[in-house]
C-alpha cells in the first residue's frame, strides 16, 4: 500500500492530537482515477457514504463523479443537502445534477415518504419490499431496482461477504420473481470488499449465468462497491473492459459505488505517545488515540493500520505494542518496530484513515473524538470540525 506521509510531515508536530487530517490533493488524485474510468466507459460512479461522509469535500467529489449512495435516511439526507440539491460544476466547467441513490435491507414505513422527496433511485432488497412500495415509488417517478445475490463469494471476510450462506442481502435466483419485474429499471449487486478487477470478473460470470436473461429488460446494472480502483496494483484497464462489455451486451447504464476508493490513502490520524510501559518482554506505547473509539475497524475487521516510518514487529531495532487509553483490555492497535526508541511526546502518524474511521468512531469511556482537519492544496490547514464534551453528552 503506497501512502504519501511526506505530505503532512511538516505539520504533524503543529496539530492538537489526536486528529484526522484529510488531504485535498490526495483525495483529488483518487477522483481523477475514477473520472478516467467513467470517461472511458460512460459508467456512472457514486460515492458510497458509508465509507467516507466528510461532506466538506462533497463539492470536490461532485466535480468528478456522478453522485452519492446511501444506506438509509440520514445518509440520504446528507447527500441531498450537501451535494445533490446544490449547484455543482464538473471538471469541464459544465453545470451538473448529482444523483442520490438509496438501499436498505428493509425500508421503515416512517422513512419512505421523506426518502421519496430527496432520492432518485431506490434499490429494494426483496420482492416483498418492491410490492409494498411499488405504487408509491413509481407514482413519484423514481428509478427502482432489485438487489440480487449471485451467491459467488470471492473473499475471506465473512462479516463483509454478502454472498455468504444465509446472507440477508440480495435476492437469490431461487427467490427471484420474474413475474414482478414490471416497473423495475435495474438490478444491483454488491459482493466485493477491497478487491481487484479479477474478483469483479468472477462475480460477473455468476451474475450473467443466473440473471443475465433479465438484464435485457433493464435500463441499468449497478456493480455495487468494494472495487479498490485507486489502489496502486488495481487493474483499471480490466475494469474498463468489463464495464464496456456489459454495456454493449445488455445495453444498460452501468453504475459503480466505490466508498474506499474515493478516499483511499487520502487521510491520516495523528496521535501522540503519552507513556511507555513494560510488561515482561513487551514494550507498550500508550497513545492518546483508541482503536476501539477512533478506528473501530482495527478490532472489527480486524486489521493492522499502516504507520509512518515503521516496520513489522522485530523488523527494526525497537518494537512497541500500540495501545489506546480506554479501559478495554483489547484496545490494542498492533505491534510496530522503529529505528529509534519512542518516548512520551513523540508523534505517530497512521495512514489510510479517511475511510471507515470518522463514520464509525464513538465516545466509549467518554473518549473525546479527534478533530477533523483539512489539508488544502496550498498546504494550509483548515479545521473542518472540532468536537467537545457536548458531542459526548448529546448522544446520551
Amino acid at each position: 500500500m503506497s501512502i504519501n506521509y511526506n505530505i503532512i510531515d511538516s505539520i504533524k508536530n503543529k496539530v492538537q492530537t489526536p486528529c484526522y487530517i484529510v488531504s485535498e490533493k490526495l483525495l483529488e488524485d483518487n477522483l481523477k482515477v475514477l473520472r478516467k474510468v467513467s470517461d472511458a466507459t460512460g459508467c456512472k460512479i457514486l460515492l458510497a457514504q458509508k465509507a467516507f461522509s466528510t461532506y466538506y469535500y462533497y463539492p470536490l467529489v461532485g466535480k468528478y463523479i456522478d453522485g452519492v449512495t446511501a444506506s438509509g435516511l440520514f445518509e440520504a439526507k446528507l447527500g441531498y443537502e450537501e451535494l445533490c440539491e446544490k449547484d455543482i460544476t464538473d471538471v469541464t466547467g459544465k453545470s451538473k445534477k448529482c444523483e442520490n441513490h438509496v438501499f436498505s435491507p428493509a425500508f421503515p414505513d416512517s422513512h419512505i415518504d421523506e426518502l421519496i422527496e430527496i432520492c432518485d433511485h431506490f434499490v429494494l432488497n426483496s420482492f416483498t419490499q418492491w410490492k409494498k412500495y411499488k405504487t408509491k415509488l413509481l407514482a413519484a417517478g423514481k428509478e427502482c431496482g432489485i438487489r440480487i445475490n449471485p451467491e459467488c463469494s470471492t473473499q475471506d471476510h465473512d462479516i463483509y461477504d454478502p454472498c455468504s450462506p444465509g446472507s440477508r442481502l440480495g435476492v437469490t435466483l431461487a427467490n427471484f420473481d420474474e413475474n414482478e419485474l414490471e416497473g423495475l429499471s435495474g438490478l444491483h449487486f454488491h459482493c466485493l470488499c477491497e478487491q481487484n478487477a479479477d474478483a469483479l470478473e468472477q462475480t460477473l460470470v455468476a451474475v450473467e449465468e443466473k440473471f443475465g436473461k433479465y438484464l435485457y429488460r433493464m435500463k441499468w446494472l449497478n456493480f455495487g462497491g468494494g472495487h479498490h480502483i485507486t489502489r496502486d496494483d488495481y487493474d483499471v484497464d480490466k475494469l474498463i473492459e468489463l464495464i464496456n462489455r456489459i454495456k454493449a451486451k445488455y445495453d444498460v447504464q452501468v453504475y459503480l459505488e466505490p466508498g474506499e476508493a474515493v478516499a483511499l490513502n487520502a487521510g491520516f490520524l495523528v496521535t501522540e505517545v503519552m507513556e511507555i510501559i513494560h510488561n515482561g518482554d513487551t514494550d507498550i506505547a500508550i497513545l492518546d488515540t483508541s482503536a476501539a473509539c477512533h478506528m473501530p475497524d482495527v478490532i472489527e475487521m480486524p486489521y493492522r493500520p499502516p504507520v509512518c516510518d515503521s516496520g513489522e514487529a522485530n523488523e527494526k531495532k525497537y518494537t512497541y505494542r500500540f495501545g489506546g487509553p480506554t479501559c478495554l483490555a483489547g484496545d490494542i492497535i498492533g505491534d510496530y518496530s522503529f529505528d529509534k526508541e519512542l518516548k512520551a511526546g513523540d508523534r505517530i502518524v497512521f495512514g489510510d484513515m479517511a475511510i471507515y474511521s470518522m463514520v464509525k468512531n464513538n465516545t466509549f469511556n467518554g473518549m473525546p473524538l479527534p478533530d477533523i482537519l483539512g489539508l488544502n492544496i496550498d498546504e494550509s490547514l483548515k479545521t473542518i470540525r472540532h468536537f467537545g464534551y457536548d458531542d459526548f453528552k448529546c448522544r446520551l
